[in-house]
């Protein structure tokens, strides 16, 4: 259908303020029917508030929207997706109890020739039916929510979202718990949505997905817009100055010479059905990367190291000397931190303030007789919050109102205050924008800088490539590849996690 609709959704001076913050400042936006129109900016530049405004989950406090020339009024969801407006948040709204077929079909289950009673074996294959159209197969529709992984829970709100009769759909930060596969999948998937005329609304920190598939980039910037590009037109050096207000420079920092002290040692580790023989170690002041495509078994190494999954045998040496801990409050004792993949879910308490949450894992620090010295406390956490620049620094603020990147630092912070000399980062930038990942790899180059000894797992080449002092590769729950800085690159590690042969 192409783009001759350049008018097709027209959102005209659309401001929202929460709590005196201005989120969005008078922005005007415009998308054509089949195209796919990306929205970047750094974490807080008002992309989600944007696009839930057009999904009728919030209302702005001045604006109008325009959908194929008429003034629409949304207000809520319900009247937004009659209107054919679906959105895919980062926070899913699936329902677990229910089945996957449930899910996608939900509202609209077939029923048999006596009225109110469900068609299980028409649903099922219905629901089978929408999957496998779109291209997402391996989705057991029988299975409740809850017993799918991430990723495929991401597929079927996808699916869900699909399965109705949408004019615009909205992916919120689609491609952050997808494999390779799965997010090529999910390309092809909006590149025939396109065909048929949608308008996809697509929202990620990943610069260069936003490249591959956007036919426009919209940049916001402190709630205003910044301006509009085709991606043929710049590059992601010029997007990321729309972005920030600046050139970054280098991303990654000038690492600094290793330690010759070893902080953790691996050796032989086995944990049945995950992954076995696994042995490696970590210098003082070294940054070790762990790469491998979904399913590696990385994260269970690390749940291992910290004492949340038992391992069936092998041995873990801090500074040399033995160590078995049977709990992840018994790691933290022995110096050993694990920031964990999914920050909402293991990371903070989001109904906590940041106080609180950074105090976390250092209570008995602060403690006597089971009574937190607050005066105590508030020194220790408004020192690190200050030092990891957490925004805003308000200590009564709650988790849940800070934006993605400044999560991550507070977790950071939660971490740094138990003062460990083993840390463990599980995907340390995941859902975090440009500007914040260079902070958090300044942050993670200290860290190395003052001996600590640094355990970094990604799903990000770059990042495996541009911060560590060697590289391992996991494939099957086995190591299967070792490189220094000077011998690793995108193709040696991508083809040793992917079993071939160089």
């Amino acid at each position: 259908m192409g783009m001759e609709n350049s008018e097709f959704l027209v959102m005209r001076g659309i401001s929202k303020n929460f709590d005196g913050t201005q989120a969005l400042r008078n922005v005007d936006f415009s998308a054509a029917s089949g195209e796919v129109h990306a929205i970047s900016g750094e974490n807080g530049a008002g992309k989600s508030t944007l696009v839930k405004i057009l999904s009728g989950a919030l209302t702005s406090n001045t604006g109008e929207i325009f959908l194929d020339g008429k003034l629409v009024e949304l207000g809520t969801p319900l009247r937004a997706r009659r209107l054919g407006i679906y959105a895919v948040y980062q926070e899913f709204s699936l329902i677990s109890h229910l089945t996957t077929a449930e899910n996608i079909l939900l509202g609209q289950m077939p029923s048999t020739r006596v009225k109110g009673v469900v068609d299980w074996n028409k649903a099922f294959r219905q629901a089978d039916d929408i999957l496998s159209s779109i291209g997402f197969v391996g989705i057991d529709v029988h299975k409740t929510v809850r017993q799918l992984s991430v990723s495929h829970q991401q597929m079927v709100e996808i699916a869900k979202a699909v399965a109705n009769r949408r004019r615009i759909l909205i992916l919120d930060e689609p491609s952050a718990v997808l494999s390779q596969e799965e997010l090529r999948r999910l390309f092809n998937l909006m590149r025939k949505l396109k065909e048929e005329g949608t308008l996809i609304l697509y929202i990620s920190h990943r610069l260069d997905e936003v490249f591959d598939i956007a036919d426009r980039i919209t940049v916001l910037k402190d709630g205003q817009l910044v301006g509009t590009v085709k991606p043929q037109e710049c590059d992601q050096n010029q997007l990321i100055k729309m972005m920030v207000g600046r050139s970054l420079g280098e991303i990654f920092p000038v690492r600094h010479p290793v330690g010759n002290e070893t902080a953790l040692e691996v050796r032989n580790l086995f944990h049945e059905g995950e992954f076995s023989d696994i042995s490696f170690s970590i210098r003082r002041g070294e940054i070790l990367g762990m790469f491998g495509l979904v399913g590696s078994g990385r994260t269970q190494v690390a749940r291992c190291i910290f004492g949340a999954d038992p391992f069936t045998h092998g041995e873990i040496l801090l500074k040399g000397k033995p160590t078995h801990p049977r709990s992840p409050r018994a790691a933290v004792k022995e110096g050993i931190a694990l920031l964990t993949e999914d920050r909402k879910r293991d990371g903070l308490v989001m109904i906590c303030t940041i106080r609180d949450n950074a105090s976390l894992a250092s209570y008995h620090e602060l403690s006597r007789w089971g009574v937190i010295n607050r005066r105590r406390q508030e020194i220790r956490v408004k020192q690190k919050v200050q030092e990891l620049d957490v925004r805003p620094p308000l200590l009564d603020r709650l988790a849940s109102h800070l934006s993605g990147g400044n999560q991550q630092k507070l977790v950071l912070a939660k971490w740094l205050l138990t003062r460990a000399g083993v840390l463990i980062l599980d995907e340390p930038t995941r859902g975090v924008d440009v500007a914040t990942k260079v902070e958090i790899y300044k942050i993670i180059n200290d860290l190395a800088r003052d001996g600590m000894g640094i355990l970094l797992i990604s799903s990000e080449l770059p990042e495996i490539l541009g911060i560590c002092d060697r590289a391992l590769v996991m494939r099957y729950g086995r190591l299967v590849g070792e490189f220094s800085r000077a011998q690793a690159n995108e193709e040696k590690l991508l083809a040793s996690a992917a079993g071939v042969s160089q």
